[in-house]
């Protein structure tokens, strides 16, 4: 909400000394958001005056239009002469009152006029525009043309009020009040301790049976109808200059007098209104649900298709106007410049209900000024007001006469009451500040309160946001000054710390940092065509979502049951970005649903929920297990002095896995495996035991090149995802010392020849059970294949082993067993034979 000082200081007497950043301190201390204090003129310069047009010579041999003006601008000039200026606008003819800004002044954006030459003329400043001014768009598109009585040689600056400070204030979503000048003046009268002079207090006639015909069909999307009428309005009467420039300070653009007056009444008292061109309503007005498929065409020319639970305003043909949102064409004002304007006009001011309209708006992406505040909540009582001061107006400006005709159909509803103890803001913000100023403080914002101890407050019309004893309290306190309230940390209980699962989960995140990976959490919304790109088939049980209700974006309208999307999408963005070189890392919750879906019941807000109460919330409520995911791509060692570098590949993907998993304390399983996203040669399967039970919990590897182009994701893109509750539950994380032996070590290596489709993780596997309890350790140092040495689908995987007992020292014959009951091993479990 934009609101000039000027306009603001008609209703409250400020000190000429407060400047817009005195009010704006003042508001803000008061709980209003005033964003900004827009100096309006403060670089411009004089002299600006009003000139006359005398003569226009048309310039020829030119690629645009030029014309060569004399303009009387009176004694401004110092000479009394005609000013000479050279201008390219068309909208201006002879004779026509004109703003003239003089050689020496400086215009907006520090643009210093003096006399040039230019189109082979002599020009001696300029004939202005409202954008040149810095005063916005007045409809016209070109030069300013101003009313006919204006005197030449007047002062431009004061006559158009170039100089103000506006106010840009954002509203909350609660305080649709403050969508007016009215509501902004009562909050700065209160924050000065001044009267306010409320333009909704003014003398209006009753309702009787001579007014226009109004049927109201559904009294709760509308409870207030006022309709009133003025006839015989002068069609080419157009807005005054200081309504237009009032109007352009609050962001809204000239269009005519009867919209002009609607908008500045709307603005100025906070109560949306609309005007029909009386000769083109047919019949009774009337107020209703539309009926599914009707159509109507809205001022801004788009015919929409209305729902049933769109609130329309209506005549004897149909629909006429979206109710609080916009009016439709087919009773659209006449402009003042066409050859027959609007004369009879009938005024809308009504109270519609604030849900309807904000679904309304919603439903046909249509948010207008009038939408902005039935949304919010509009003062119900003003509305007839706001309809009389329509009145006022446009009789004084186009010398109209109001009928005497006045509807009102009001729907019966008494005034909110709220019974609330007189400490209760006491409580609330642990400040005394006694009955006395409670009972001040909501009586200044219109409440009427009475009571001792206990206190009955009727609250006003023009704020539905106080529902409830705690909305009045911090009424209180805002208008007390939050500043005002004592800051005190709070105190934690002893002897509470991270659990097990918290510290768990830190030490996995610094492993994997460690590990130069970085931490990209990510939102937990998905849309299911990411599915599809990442290869999973039809069944799998990961696309069993938990859709939203109410998705931030309608593109991901689901909870996630995987970290990898998040995460890729974050490499994918940062790749796009320049930065090629990445490791990734995440970890966070997934959803998955339950076979039996339930409804959740409301847990109650004046006690603490029982342990009864809050398993069956649990019980409903999707299960949560917590996963970790990396993801990476590019160099995973650079190149430098110290070597060639290398490239991100599967084995890094794997390796992260390892390091989770031993921060568990889990003995991870990998083997071969193949899996949705991965590439089938290039994925390990991943799995723990736990109780006696074994339980893939993962896959690591590098992700085919379908779902690389899919995703549009880099080459040879590698990633791992695990689920780290099961790790958890089958790790002994407890910190154990190494075992140090004083028995020397017996290393044994050797290299066996298996066919290449034998995992190394099932040799591995064989060689330590094969080796039995003296094998300390095994490595493999070593992977070779080369088709003559040793034949097509061969390959020899070298292993070091190194033996130890903890009681004395290896004689040669013990390893060498040791080392030779491993080989038969592996040779009987995967066909594995010694190197010869």
């Amino acid at each position: 909400m934009r609101v000039p000082l000027s306009w603001l200081r008609e209703y409250v007497d400020l000190p000429a000394t407060e400047t817009g950043r005195d009010v704006q301190a003042k508001l803000i201390s008061a709980g209003l958001e005033v964003e900004t204090v827009e100096q309006l003129g403060h670089d411009l310069k004089g002299p600006l005056v009003v000139g006359q047009v005398l003569t226009i010579e048309e310039l020829e041999g030119f690629k645009k239009p030029i014309r060569f003006c004399t303009v009387d601008v009176g004694q401004a000039n110092g000479t009394g002469e005609p000013q000479e200026i050279v201008c390219g606008a068309r909208n201006f003819a002879v004779g026509d009152k004109v703003v003239v800004v003089l050689p020496g002044a400086v215009l907006p954006g520090n643009f210093a006029i003096a006399a040039r030459k230019t189109y082979g003329k002599t020009s001696h400043g300029m004939i202005c525009s409202g954008d040149e001014l810095g005063m916005g768009d007045d409809g016209s598109h070109g030069i300013i043309v101003l009313p006919q009585e204006t005197e030449v040689g007047k002062d431009a600056i004061e006559l158009l009020e170039l100089v103000d400070e506006v106010l840009d204030i954002a509203v909350t979503a609660n305080r649709g009040d403050c969508l007016s000048i009215r509501g902004v003046a009562r909050e700065t009268a209160i924050a000065y301790g001044l009267p306010l002079r409320d333009p909704a207090l003014l003398d209006v006639p009753g309702p009787n049976a001579f007014g226009y015909p109004v049927q109201v069909s559904d009294p709760v999307g509308c409870d207030r109808f006022t309709a009133r009428t003025v006839t015989g309005l002068s069609p080419e009467a157009r807005s005054p200059l200081w309504l237009q420039r009032r109007l352009q300070k609050v962001g809204m653009r000239p269009i005519s007098l009867a919209v002009d007056v609607t908008n500045y009444v709307m603005m100025e008292v906070g109560q949306p209104l609309h005007a029909y061109d009386r000769t083109l309503v047919q019949g009774t007005i009337g107020v209703r649900r539309a009926t599914e498929g009707e159509k109507l065409v809205t001022l801004d020319g788009v015919e929409r298709t209305l729902h049933t639970e769109d609130l329309v305003i209506t005549d004897e043909r149909g629909p006429i106007g979206l109710a609080g949102v916009m009016g439709g064409a087919n009773t659209e004002i006449a402009d003042h410049a066409e050859s027959e304007g609007t004369t009879d006009v009938v005024i809308e001011a009504a109270h519609f209900d604030a849900v309807s309209i904000a679904r309304t708006a919603r439903r046909h992406k249509l948010s207008s000024e009038a939408s902005k505040r039935f949304e919010r909540g509009v003062d119900p009582q003003a509305s007839s007001a706001a309809a009389q001061r329509t009145v006022d107006l446009l009789m004084l400006l186009a010398g109209g006469t109001a009928e005497a005709g006045v509807t009102e159909v009001i729907a019966p509803s008494a005034p909110h009451t709220i019974a609330v103890p007189a400490d209760h803001p006491d409580k609330v913000a642990g400040v005394v500040y006694g009955r006395e100023t409670v009972v001040r403080r909501l009586q200044e914002i219109g409440c009427d309160v009475y009571g001792q101890d206990e206190l009955i407050v009727t609250v006003p019309s023009w704020r539905p946001d106080l529902g409830e004893g705690n909305d009045l309290a911090e009424e209180v306190i805002r208008l007390e000054g939050y500043e005002n309230l004592p800051s005190t940390l709070p105190k934690p209980p002893s002897g509470r710390g991270l659990t097990h699962r918290q510290r768990l989960h830190r030490r996995v995140g610094r492993a994997l940092a460690g590990a130069g990976y970085v931490e990209a959490p990510n939102y937990p919304f998905v849309g299911e065509q990411v599915f599809d790109q990442l290869g999973l088939d039809a069944d799998d049980p990961a696309r069993r979502v938990v859709r939203l209700t109410n998705p931030l974006n309608d593109e991901e309208p689901a909870l996630r049951t995987s970290l990898l999307p998040g995460l890729l999408a974050a490499l994918r963005r940062n790749d796009g970005r320049g930065s090629h070189d990445l490791a990734l890392f995440e970890t966070g919750l997934v959803f998955l649903p339950r076979e039996e879906q339930g409804v959740a019941g409301q847990l109650p807000v004046d006690r603490r929920p029982t342990a009864e109460e809050i398993a069956a919330i649990d019980a409903v409520l999707p299960e949560q297990p917590r996963h970790v995911a990396a993801v990476l791509a590019g160099a995973r060692e650079q190149a430098g002095w110290w070597g060639k570098g290398r490239p991100a590949d599967w084995a890094d993907a794997v390796e992260a896995a390892r390091t989770v998993a031993a921060e568990t304390g889990a003995e991870l399983i990998v083997r071969k495996g193949q899996y949705g996203p991965w590439h089938p040669g290039r994925c390990a399967e991943l799995a723990v035991v736990t109780d006696g039970t074994e339980r893939v919990v993962g896959h690591a590897g590098e992700l085919h090149p379908r779902v690389l182009k899919a995703l549009g994701l880099p080459a040879r893109t590698s990633a791992m995802e695990l689920d780290l509750d099961v790790l958890e539950q089958a790790g002994d994380d407890t910190p154990r010392a190494p075992a140090i032996s004083t028995f020397p070590v017996a290393t044994q290596d050797v290299a066996l020849v298996v066919d290449a489709y034998v995992p190394h993780a099932d040799v591995e596997a064989a060689l330590r059970e094969g080796a039995g309890e003296l094998l300390e350790a095994i490595r493999l140092f070593d992977v070779y294949e080369n088709a003559e040495q040793l034949g097509d689908g061969r390959k020899s995987l070298a292993y070091a082993l190194r033996f130890r007992a903890g009681d004395r020292t290896l004689t040669v014959d013990e390893a060498s067993a040791a080392r030779d009951a491993a080989v038969a091993l592996a040779g009987e479990r995967t066909g594995a034979v010694l190197r010869g």
